[in-house]
């Protein structure tokens, strides 16, 4: 028999993954509502019942692309839709130059934040070496450990803020990461889900934050983390 289980995986993690499914689907998990979950299954069944709204058969991740495409279309000097298709890619549209003034105007045309930027690897890298170097030197001298580690915290930080690398690399990519992240707000009627989405839409959120490339069962189980 194969064994479904979530491994290595922190119960804090999982918490704070079960926030970003509260602010896609727009609900809150109270109290010990989720003590009796033990499968990944058992967690989609339960939020498609929680959902307090319309279903409908329409395609969440298509309406997300039309979103993002209206927005492309009404922040930048791309006139025509015809032009913008799922696999177009972001660095054509966004030169770096004012890649990040450009995706501010979009993501306030789509009404919420798309986090489709990231700082270099090889700054975060740098700094994260630094962090780890800082922390050792506390016990040593720790004046300059305590200098270090409030520098590259801070470069951290500001790293995050003004890098201008793409994380992801098309169109289509951004409109099923809105999908994810943003269920009903990427769609046309926010009244209304579709709860034949919802495994989709929590296997991304699962795979994307815990970097699983293996895929996730329903038998997956969860018993050990929420």
């Amino acid at each position: 028999m194969i064994n479904y289980e979530l491994k290595n995986i922190d119960p804090d993690d999982l918490e704070d993954l079960l926030i970003k499914v509260e602010t896609s689907f727009d609900i809150a998990f109270v109290g010990d509502e989720l003590v009796h979950i033990m499968t990944f299954g058992q967690l989609c069944e339960h939020l498609a019942n929680k959902i307090q709204l319309e279903h409908s058969d329409d395609c969440t991740s298509q309406q997300a692309f039309y979103k993002l495409r209206d927005a492309i279309i009404a922040t930048s000097q791309v006139d025509h839709k015809k032009t913008i298709s799922t696999d177009f890619p972001l660095a054509a549209l966004f030169p770096r130059h004012n890649r990040r003034s450009q995706t501010k105007k979009m993501e306030a045309h789509v009404g919420f934040k798309l986090n489709i930027m990231r700082p270099p690897h090889w700054a975060t890298g740098i700094l994260a070496i630094m962090l780890l170097a800082s922390i050792v030197g506390l016990f040593f001298y720790w004046q300059i450990g305590l200098v270090g580690l409030a520098f590259s915290i801070v470069g951290l930080w500001l790293a995050d803020k003004i890098g201008n690398e793409l994380d992801l690399q098309t169109v289509g990519q951004v409109a099923e990461k809105m999908t994810s992240a943003h269920y009903l707000k990427s769609r046309r009627d926010m009244r209304t889900f579709n709860k034949n989405e919802i495994e989709k839409v929590l296997v991304a959120l699962f795979s994307n934050y815990f970097d699983i490339d293996h895929g996730i069962h329903p038998e997956t189980n969860l018993e050990r983390s929420i």
